[in-house]
């Protein structure tokens, strides 16, 4: 009989050490599996339109050529003063305005007159009409440079005649607070606003980074973050979404007339007579002037807006000179379409 002789027992560091060289095995290299390349190029999608009223096909659907490549761009939005004929198309989403058109209207008409900023300049002792004309002739050129939307260039209007009321400003600040009313309003509105260093440089560095910042924080402060007037762009495209569904006024008509409407209001916006009139009755009668120079057989019902007679009478009286007076500034603003069918009739020469 073999027995097996005496073994010492072995300490636990050495008990450790040989069982981690049993566990220790060499790497084993994996094999790389063939990759599958694709012998033809991908071929494009069927655009032609799939079964049903979806609309989900619409989609995957390019938009028609308006002629000219990079049309959308910001730099071609920043040259053109109106969009193309299919962006004009999409701008009357009638349907949209059907479900809830009215509740929005009756929302920002009950509002308008909380954000509405009546002689602004009465407690400013070194702003003027004249400064603040020249401050707004010079912003709305700067907005269109940027390529931003009108409703953009309402709500810098308003925002920097709400601060008039609270705050005193210099002279030597107010164009400071015209670049920051910008900057506040592209912040609501658009997708890109510019940047601080841009409208820096726009006042050739007459003003700081730290400035610009500081006085946000105070007109915010004043206006109690109080920022969502409704503007006259808004009434503006309400309007046209109503005489269009009323059966007013075909497509085409409606929307050129918004067009000059817009044109027309951009000049009130930088006179500070107009400043009295509340946003919806200055869109309805800058339509309604619109309508006149375009010489539309059906023109605006001025009683779509609900507002007195001698109000509207006065304002379209006013809109009337101011069109006399700045009619060569006008025909620059508007598209070479709409320049070649406008034409003053002699109530407004």
């Amino acid at each position: 009989m073999v027995t097996p002789g005496p073994t010492s027992p072995m300490s636990p560091a050495a008990w450790a050490g040989r069982r981690d060289a049993r566990n220790l095995r060499a790497p084993v290299k994996k094999s790389r599996r063939p990759r599958l390349r694709r012998k033809q190029p991908l071929q494009p999608l069927n655009t032609s339109p799939l079964p049903g009223d979806s609309g989900v096909c619409d989609l995957f659907e390019s938009p028609p050529s308006s002629g000219s490549d990079g049309a959308d761009s910001p730099a071609a939005r920043g040259c053109s003063h109106a969009p193309g004929a299919a962006q004009q198309l999409a701008q009357l989403d009638l349907q949209t305005f059907r479900d809830y058109g009215q509740s929005c209207y009756a929302f920002c008409k009950a509002r308008e007159g909380h954000f509405h900023p009546r002689e602004s300049l009465a407690l400013q002792p070194q702003v003027t009409a004249e400064s603040r004309c020249k401050l707004l002739s010079w912003l709305i050129p700067v907005h269109r440079q940027f390529g931003l939307s009108f409703e953009s260039l309402c709500l810098t209007v308003n925002t920097l005649d709400r601060f008039l009321i609270t705050t005193p400003v210099a002279a030597d600040c107010f164009q400071l607070l015209g670049v920051t009313s910008l900057l506040i309003a592209c912040k609501q509105v658009e997708v890109h606003p510019p940047r601080v260093k841009q409208l820096l440089a726009l006042c050739c560095g007459a003003f700081s980074r730290q400035q610009l910042c500081n006085l946000e924080c105070i007109v915010l402060h004043k206006l109690h973050f109080s920022l969502g007037a409704p503007t006259i762009s808004f009434f503006l495209e309400h309007f046209t979404h109503a005489r269009v569904e009323a059966r007013q006024a075909e497509v085409s008509e409606a929307l050129e007339a918004q067009a000059l409407a817009r044109g027309v209001a951009e000049l009130s916006l930088a006179d500070y007579a107009f400043t009295s009139y509340t946003p919806s009755l200055l869109a309805i009668c800058c339509l309604a002037l619109a309508d006149r120079m375009l010489q539309l057989p059906r023109p605006m019902d001025l009683s779509l807006g609900g507002h007195p007679e001698e109000a509207l009478q006065d304002c379209l009286g006013k809109l009337q000179l101011l069109v006399a007076i700045n009619g060569t500034s006008l025909t620059h603003m508007l598209p070479l379409q709409i320049r070649e069918k406008c034409c003053l009739s002699p109530s407004l020469k």
